[in-house]
Order: C-alpha cells, then structure tokens, then sequence
C-alpha cells in the first residue's frame, strides 16, 4: 500500500466523521476536535453536503457547548435520559465505572475513533428515546463532565439500587428517576380515584 493511499484513507474517514456530526448539529469546534479539519473546511463541507442541496432539517448551533449541569438532573425525564447515555457511552468503550462509582474516560483525547463512537452511542439514545430531551451537544458535554466526577457524579437509588446521573452539589433523596416518575405516576393515580368517590 502507497502512502497516498494512507493518506486518502485517514483524510476519507475525517470527512465521514464531520459529516455525521454535522447531521447530529454538532457545532464546529466540537467537530474540530475530533476530526482536525479546519473551521473554514467544516463550513465547506455544511454547505455543499447539508445547505446547498436543500437540507433545511439540519442547522449549524453556534457558539459554545451548553456547559451547565441542571438539564442532565431536571426534570426526572431527562436524568433518566442522561443516565442512558452514561451507560451507552460505557458500552461504546469511551467511559468506565469502577467500584467506588466514580466515573473515568477511557479515550486521553478526541479523534476519528472516538467521534465515530460518540455518534453510535447517540444514534443508539435516539432509538431508545424516539424524542430526544438532549441534543448532541449535550451529550457530548455530558461525555466530558461526567468523569471529572466533580459537578456530575453517579449516584445509587436507596429502592432499587440502580445507579443514575446526579448533581454533585443539589440534595440527593436517593430515588432515581425511574422511581421519582413511578411514584408521580402512582400519586396521579391515587388522588385522581380519591378525587373521584
């Protein structure tokens, strides 16, 4: 095999990378770390494979990823679908949990590999929750805050054990968010028949 072809090969896959990502409304500089392509090439490639042939489904997000911790915890919907992508991102390799349930990265820094991984662990969210309470970015900022173990840690449910995505500085009552919304659903229940006799 000749360098060239090497090289064609690794610069192939980059652009199939940014593209996915640029599909799932990754924003520039999240693409850029894990592709290496420069901004003006990422904006080339929007708009001949996304703007230009009519693609109005797909938006270019500007500015910074959302840093903020709240979406991930609140309301319990979106703890559980956090809690999802924390497990979809240790099955992909890119997290792991050790016994003490502190969370490590996997991956010393982005790159193709790691970007493609992303994309399968979000595209998996996306068929487990047919509508996404988090968007890409916020995966990929749940990805990078989770093991730092600092704002966001793993927590374990005092009713059944299970582990879920929590705020590192908010009260903790121990529930998981499958057991808080059982409980809003099984207290639906009981004032909506004692309403009714």
């Amino acid at each position: 095999m000749r360098l060239t072809d090497d090289r064609y090969a690794s610069e192939r896959s980059q652009f199939e990378l940014a593209l996915r990502m640029i599909h799932h409304e990754a924003r520039t500089h999240t693409i850029k770390d894990c592709t290496g392509l420069s901004d003006d090439r990422i904006r080339k490639l929007y708009t001949t494979y996304f703007r230009d042939t009519g693609d109005t489904k797909v938006t270019r997000r500007r500015g910074k990823s959302p840093q903020q911790v709240g979406p991930f915890v609140k309301p319990p919907l979106n703890q559980l679908e956090a809690t999802t992508l924390v497990a979809l991102f240790c099955a992909s390799l890119l997290l792991r949990i050790d016994a003490a349930n502190r969370v490590h990265a996997c991956w010393p820094r982005p790159d193709v590999e790691y970007g493609h991984r992303v994309c399968r662990a979000f595209e998996t969210y996306l068929l487990l929750h047919p509508r996404p309470r988090l968007s890409f970015e916020w995966a990929w900022s749940l990805l990078q805050n989770i093991s730092k173990n600092d704002e966001l840690v793993l927590a374990t449910c005092a009713g059944c054990r299970a582990t879920y995505v929590q705020d590192a500085y908010a009260l903790d009552h121990r529930t998981c968010p499958c057991c808080e919304i059982s409980q809003c659903r099984e207290g639906r229940l009981v004032t909506g028949s004692s309403g009714k006799t």
